[in-house]
């Protein structure tokens, strides 16, 4: 038996991980979230997984048989009980409440329950079945005993049944908080091991592999294991121990487990070749040495494993609150539907306001989404504009002319610039509608984003909030858009030519004489060009040619040259123009255009005031542009975004608190109540979880006091009686010979000598010659 001396959290840390994982299995499938610290039984068919287990044990109590007996993984929980404590006993999780003293029944009970999950044919299935064993005989372990690997199928076993094994073995064993316990028989080939090849697939390294060699007594005359026990053929950092089974012969007689492991103590005292190998050798050291492994990486992991079921633990709270209760009568409906309502439009304006619980840090959202419409889009947009976009010098010129009518200008004419300007205005407006529907779809999805816990209960409730919402704000949009044709009308209708910040008539023609002095010169250099291309602009009459310069324009009103023209009566009556004959006519005048431009050549006159109506057109649009840079977003927020913050939570309560629609706004998807169920359930088995590690201390100084000897032993482990851990080497006392005595200068000689690593849970335990049996052989 253990040494009493032992500190408490020795005895405690196995039990309380034996609970958390009756605790964990209710859940099924969700418990695979929580990694719970195990040791997993891996090995081939007629390894000796079964016989090493009972071993442990001290009793018979496994499916045995020629074929594949293990179809469906065990976990098996030895829980060490007071002498005084009664008779050992079993319970199945799947029998609460039903002891087994007979363990002839056990046997029966676990063939049973595997028949009825993976049938009598031998089929194999993944669904646990979880056996304690209560014994003052055992010291506390939890192993899970996983199906043999096999090769051929039988019986009702499908095809791919090594594969199938093979992955069920993996999934355990992969998880970083399972130790391995690798069987292999002494008479196989210890290189092709299949329990050693699947572990190092899943624990390349062997920090948590401890490999087992069955069968020593039927191996060949004249070989022994011990190569194998030190690991000089292949090394595990936790090293090996070495069993003797029972035959066939024995289990046929009857031949009990205590009977089997007194045979097994004087196999090896009759090997002189093991006497140095003690530590490594039997059932008696293989239990401790699981014992004792099993408590550190316990120790490593229980701290992590309480922050995680701690976090897991706020997570499911809160999806359970956000599932809520259930609510029948009329006045507990209204009450959740008009929490809901306030919530949603407390949450909707904080979203605006920037005030939101749930700011991203990663993406503008809410209100900042709607300044960045205003300022990086909409007045950036605005800025960007030239204010004579689309405006040619042909098209002011011709402005001007057609304002001057008949009579040449002799000052700027104020009418084009007025009708210029105000055809410039006109093109604010679809910018500005249009940013006013870049902030209601905003609206849209952030109506949308604005989740209450609650709105994820009633779907039916949700598309009606969402269709109150959407034509809540498509009513705001209105007077919005309305509101900015009014604003632009406005600046179309008054041109106040007398703002502050208008550049004036006066100071427009001095800039622009300066500008058109400073381009006159390149002026003159087109111009020349032109009249050297003989083209005409058109609107000019066509000059006399060669020959004709006698006759100058006077002629046209009344010179000496003689025509019919000219000798016809002026009393001739109109209508009889059309009808006249300009055959014999000198000069002939062309017709004018149906749509005539004005000429192409700009005299300085007009190209001063071209240059005037440019200034003024961009003087006065900056003013513009500033006003409806600044009024939009004010209307916008004043008639949609603003009226919204104001009035939703009242138009919601107008429009869906009504006893008529409460039942049918409450009602719940099928899914939900599983789901409310599914948490209310992990919620329950996590806060148990989370008392049951409250009763352990977690602190890692007082764990690593817990495991300090008063002899300082290094490797940190309990001591028992009898027993040394004292020593790091396979030789441990009974060695003679100081070049195998590990240290830090002698290291290669350890290893080579062992074949074994450290680890954070290695250790080696010497067993006393005076010693036959250790607590699996007493009896209370």
């Amino acid at each position: 038996m253990a040494d009493e001396s032992a500190p408490p959290v020795f005895h405690t840390v196995i039990p309380i991980v034996n609970t958390l994982q009756d605790i964990f299995v209710q859940l099924g499938a969700s418990s695979s979230a929580i990694e719970l610290p195990q040791v997993a039984v891996v090995g081939s068919q007629s390894s000796g997984k079964s016989s090493v287990l009972e071993a442990l044990v001290g009793r018979d109590f496994l499916p045995r048989g020629s074929d594949i007996c293990t179809r469906r993984p065990l976990v098996l929980q030895l829980l060490q009980i007071q002498p005084d404590a009664g008779a050992e006993y079993g319970e199945f999780l799947h029998l609460p409440g039903n002891r087994f003293y007979d363990f002839n029944e056990i046997r029966r009970e676990i063939q049973a329950e595997t028949d009825r999950e993976a049938g009598g044919n031998k089929g194999v299935s993944d669904k646990q079945i979880r056996l304690k064993i209560f014994s003052p005989n055992v010291l506390d372990i939890t192993l899970v005993d996983l199906p043999g690997i096999t090769k051929v199928p039988v019986g009702d076993q499908p095809s791919d049944i090594e594969s199938r094994i093979r992955t069920m073995i993996m999934s355990y064993i992969k998880l970083p908080t399972c130790l391995i316990l690798a069987v292999t028989p002494a008479n196989s080939d210890l290189a092709n091991s299949d329990a050693l090849q699947i572990a190092g697939n899943a624990d390349p390294d062997g920090y948590r592999t401890i490999g087992v060699i069955t069968k020593l007594d039927i191996m060949d005359r004249g070989t022994d294991a011990c190569a194998f026990l030190m690991g000089k053929v292949i090394p595990l950092r936790l090293g090996y121990v070495g069993v003797v089974n029972r035959s066939q012969e024995d289990i046929l007689l009857n031949r009990s487990i205590k009977d089997a492991l007194v045979a097994e103590e004087k196999f090896f005292q009759s090997r002189p070749v093991y006497n140095e190998l003690a530590d490594r050798c039997g059932v008696p050291q293989l239990a401790k040495k699981l014992n004792q492994i099993l408590v550190q990486h316990i120790k490593k992991v229980l701290p992590g494993l309480k922050s995680h079921i701690s976090a897991t633990l706020v997570s499911v709270a809160k999806e359970h609150a956000s599932y809520g209760e259930i609510t029948e009568s009329k006045a507990g409906m209204g009450a959740l539907i008009l929490n809901i309502l306030s919530k949603y439009s407390e949450a909707f304006c904080s979203m605006i306001e920037g005030k939101n619980e749930e700011m991203s840090t990663s993406e503008l959202s809410g209100g900042a989404r709607i300044h960045y419409i205003f300022q990086s889009i909409f007045v950036k947009s605005l800025e960007e504009v030239d204010p004579c976009e689309g405006l040619t010098d042909d098209d002011i010129r011709t402005a001007i002319q057609n304002a001057t009518g008949t009579r040449s200008a002799l000052f700027v004419p104020d009418v084009p610039f007025e009708v210029l300007i105000r055809r410039q205005i006109a093109h604010l407006l679809d910018p500005s509608i249009q940013c006013a529907r870049f902030v209601y779809n905003e609206l849209i999805k952030m109506s949308h984003r604005c989740m209450v816990n609650e709105l994820q209960r009633f779907p039916v409730l949700r598309k009606r909030m969402d269709d109150v919402i959407r034509n809540f704000l498509q009513d705001g949009l209105q007077p919005s858009e309305t509101i900015i044709g009014h604003i632009v009308e406005m600046e179309m209708d008054y041109i106040n030519s007398s703002h502050p910040n208008f550049v004036g008539g006066s100071k427009a023609v001095e800039i622009a004489m300066q500008q058109v002095k400073s381009s006159r010169v390149s002026t003159s250099v087109q111009k020349h060009k032109q009249n050297q291309s003989g083209s005409w602009p058109v609107g000019e009459v066509e000059k006399p040619k060669s020959g004709s310069t006698s006759l100058g324009i006077s002629t046209i009103f009344g010179g000496s040259t003689k025509s019919c023209s000219a000798n016809k009566p002026f009393s001739e009556p109109v209508h009889t123009i059309d009808h006249m004959d300009y055959s014999s006519s000198f000069i002939h005048l062309r017709e004018p255009p149906i749509v005539l431009r004005p000429s192409d050549v700009n005299s300085d006159q007009q190209a001063i005031e071209i240059q005037v109506t440019k200034l003024l057109l961009r003087s006065y649009y900056d003013i513009v542009r500033k006003n409806i840079e600044d009024y939009v977003p004010k209307a916008i927020m004043r008639f949609l975004v603003g009226h919204t913050k104001r009035e939703l939570h009242n138009v919601f309560i107008k429009k869906l608190y009504r006893d008529d629609l409460f039942e049918q706004m409450l009602q719940e998807p099928d899914d939900i109540s599983i789901k409310r169920k599914r948490a209310r359930e992990l919620l329950h088995v996590l806060q148990q979880a989370f008392r049951t590690l409250d009763e352990l201390p977690l602190d890692v100084k007082t764990v690593e006091r817990g495991y300090n000897l008063t002899n300082n032993d290094p490797t940190g482990l309990p001591k028992f009686h009898g027993f040394s851990t004292s020593s790091t080497s396979p030789v441990a006392s009974h060695s003679t010979d100081s070049d195998n005595t590990a240290s830090p200068n002698n290291q290669r000689s350890s290893e080579s000598h062992s074949g074994e690593w450290s680890s954070p849970f290695s250790g080696h335990f010497e067993i006393s010659r005076g010693q036959s049996c250790c607590i699996l052989c007493r009896k209370a």
